[in-house]
């Protein structure tokens, strides 16, 4: 190891010795130069850049049309009105359900008195009664221009279960009138011989599955009877009705369905001095259905046996519709009867005599027609019709004085018919509707004229909420007189007739209001009936007191 060690010293001497010659023979006079043999310069090179040239857009000048699909907002009404029964609100336990009661009496120039009231009865949920009344007396200027009126009815629903429902109406009308329509007018009568009494004790009950089944199945059973009698002096006519029908309906899907009904209604007529008459109408009523968003067809017969004589009649009808129901075009090829009775005479005419036979009015109808809206709350309908009547109802006075009217028949009436209607509805604050009809009678078999028929009708009404405690209210009537016969067998025709009747109510509190009404206001003098003389303007005006209101 010793060995190894002096070796390496020795190496390590002899180097460093040869370095120190090394540095003491170099040239340290000469100065230090740097010798540039390149002159690189590294450059980036351009980049392309594109140039872009931006034209203007061309001016439109075309406005986009934007097309909004609002669905309408109306209340289509039926022809008969219902009862609205708003339960969404369950009311509380504790409190009892109020009904509403009020009484509306009233005083003018023609009605001495004027009164009617209402009470409201049951638990609002499963049970409602209502009872109306109206009474009044009026008397014209004319001798024996009078009449009295007495109305009670009492109705009442109730539920059975959550499907079925039961409703019935009992009633008792009472009507007074005077046959002050003789020529010439120098004749004297007594009291007795000129006034006639109508009275009515009817009944309506109805049973009826509220839901569908679940076959799609309903029905609708009603039962509809009545009394009816005349009394003019010591004359006295009794007349029993007794109606019975049955409609169901039958669903296949949401498209397809089946009508089938029943209809049983006889007349048991009992003159003065004259043999019982009797008048049975049998209907059935089966109809296919189609329904969809944009249709609704139905196609049906009406076989029917009229005091055992059978007839057929058509019962097809269609509605076309749009998208949005705006528009509704309507056809049809429709039969139906208007039952003969003296119930139903005296509605129409109260200075009937008594009727000697009971034929049923047989109608016929062809029509063609379409309803719709404009904007959100204009609503108009036409139609066009062709009717053919068979045994067509008409009257005449007699050929006595004419104080009563004879009821004749046409064995063939036909008529052209035009109808237009037009309203207008802004919710609950104003209303309008007019309407007007042109009756063309085309031909007319076994008699000259359509006695007491009229050709021409023009209506409206007008109900306008004014103020949240003021409401008006106007009614128009105008049509074309109708034909009449005179004592001698001429044909004559009536004078023409403008009607218009307004009126207010307003709150004075909560509990009570003021009414004020006028009718006739431009004192008309015309005859519906021929030797009728209508009363002239008659005012009117009283107070309305409601009970219950909270």
């Amino acid at each position: 190891m010793k060995i190894f060690r002096n070796i390496a010293y020795a190496a390590f001497f002899m180097a460093f010795a040869l370095g120190t010659q090394t540095a003491m023979g170099q040239d340290t006079s000469r100065k230090k130069t740097i010798d540039i043999t390149s002159t690189f310069k590294p450059v980036l090179r351009e980049a392309v850049k594109l140039n872009f040239s931006a034209a203007l857009p061309t001016f439109d000048t075309i406005r986009p049309v934007l097309a909004y699909s609002i669905p309408q907002q109306q209340v289509n009404l039926p022809f008969q009105p219902g009862s609205l029964r708003p339960v969404a609100l369950q009311s509380d336990s504790l409190l009892p359900w109020n009904n509403s009661h009020y009484l509306k009496v009233g005083i003018g120039n023609i009605h001495i008195p004027y009164i009617q009231g209402a009470l409201s009865g049951g638990n609002g949920t499963t049970s409602f009664l209502n009872a109306y009344g109206e009474f009044y007396a009026a008397k014209g200027k004319l001798p024996y221009q009078k009449n009295n009126l007495a109305d009670i009815q009492l109705r009442g629903t109730f539920k059975l279960g959550p499907d079925h429902e039961l409703s019935g109406k009992v009633g008792f009308k009472g009507e007074d009138y005077f046959l002050y329509g003789y020529k010439p007018d120098t004749l004297d009568f007594s009291k007795d011989q000129l006034k006639q009494r109508f009275e009515t004790v009817d009944g309506f009950f109805s049973f009826r599955n509220t839901n569908p089944s679940e076959y799609g199945f309903s029905y609708t059973p009603n039962l509809k009877i009545s009394t009816f009698s005349g009394k003019n002096d010591d004359r006295n006519a009794r007349e029993e009705n007794f109606v019975f029908n049955l409609p169901m309906q039958k669903t296949f899907g949401k498209m397809f369905g089946f009508n089938l009904g029943f209809t049983a209604d006889v007349t048991r007529f009992n003159p003065y001095d004259k043999a019982t008459v009797k008048n049975t109408l049998l209907l059935l009523t089966p109809s296919l259905l189609l329904k969809t968003p944009n249709a609704f067809i139905q196609t049906g017969i009406i076989p029917s046996w009229d005091n055992k004589e059978f007839k057929m009649l058509p019962n097809i009808l269609a509605e076309m519709t749009t998208n949005d129901q705006r528009f509704t075009l309507q056809a049809g090829w429709i039969g139906y009867y208007d039952k003969a009775s003296y119930q139903r005479f005296a509605g129409i005419n109260p200075w009937l005599a008594e009727p000697s036979q009971l034929l049923n009015q047989r109608n016929r109808e062809v029509y063609v027609g379409f309803k719709g809206s404009l904007a959100n709350h204009f609503t108009y309908s036409a139609k066009a019709a062709y009717f053919k009547q068979h045994n067509a109802n008409l009257f005449v006075n007699d050929t006595i004085d004419g104080k009563t009217f004879e009821t004749v028949y046409s064995p063939n009436l036909e008529i052209l018919q035009l109808h237009g209607e037009l309203g207008y509805m802004l919710g609950e604050e104003l209303s309008f509707k007019g309407g007007i009809t042109y009756n063309n009678f085309t031909k007319i078999d076994g008699q000259t004229r359509a006695w007491g028929l009229l050709p021409f009708e023009l209506n409206g009404s007008l109900r306008w909420k004014i103020l949240k405690d003021l409401s008006f209210t106007a009614d128009l009537y105008v049509w074309d007189g109708a034909a009449y016969r005179t004592k001698a067998g001429e044909a004559r025709k009536g004078d023409g007739a403008f009607d218009l009747n307004a009126g207010l109510q307003f709150k004075v509190t909560k509990s009570l209001d003021l009414w004020f009404q006028m009718n006739n206001i431009f004192n008309s003098k015309y005859e519906r009936w021929n030797q009728y003389q209508v009363y002239g303007i008659n005012v009117l005006g009283g107070v309305v007191f409601r009970f219950n209101q909270k």
